[in-house]
């Protein structure tokens, strides 16, 4: 869905490892990739699920982990501060249950999406296309400065 978003505004998806390839270390490829776009999609998928743990040990806030949490992939927070750095538009999405860094409310100025998924209502999609426009202005606006 967001890669059909993205192409309803004529925009290029670029990846490392789909659409780009590093000859460099992959850290620095991300700030390359990023210094020639004009604003940044995060998602949030779920990477790994902890079952069992002691979130916050050794701190006066020390509590078992009593249900699964699921995590991303470390380098979602990575990409989310290179973009916000190079004060480029953002648009966030996350799985339900990812949250941690830029998936926390507040962290950045920007709202965090649901992941859109194939069910999602008339009403949801339409949602969502209004989101990918508001942004996709924002983008146009950083492009043509």
């Amino acid at each position: 869905m967001i890669l059909r978003e993205l192409d309803r505004a004529n925009l290029e998806p670029r990846a490392l490892g789909r659409s780009d390839y590093p000859t460099d270390l992959p850290l620095r490829e991300v700030f390359l990739l990023a210094k020639h776009c004009s604003g940044g999609v995060i998602l949030g998928f779920e990477q790994i699920q902890l079952q069992t743990g002691i979130a916050k040990r050794g701190t006066p806030s020390e509590k078992p982990v009593t249900r699964a949490v699921p995590f991303p992939t470390p380098w979602n927070q990575l990409e989310a501060g290179i973009l916000f750095g190079l004060q480029l538009p953002l648009l966030v999405f996350a799985e339900d249950g990812i949250t941690g860094g830029v998936f926390d409310p507040g962290v950045t100025d920007v709202f965090i999406h649901r992941m859109p998924d194939p069910t999602m209502s008339a009403s949801a999609k339409k949602a969502l296309a209004a989101v990918f426009q508001k942004w996709q202005a924002s983008v146009r606006s950083h492009y043509y400065r």
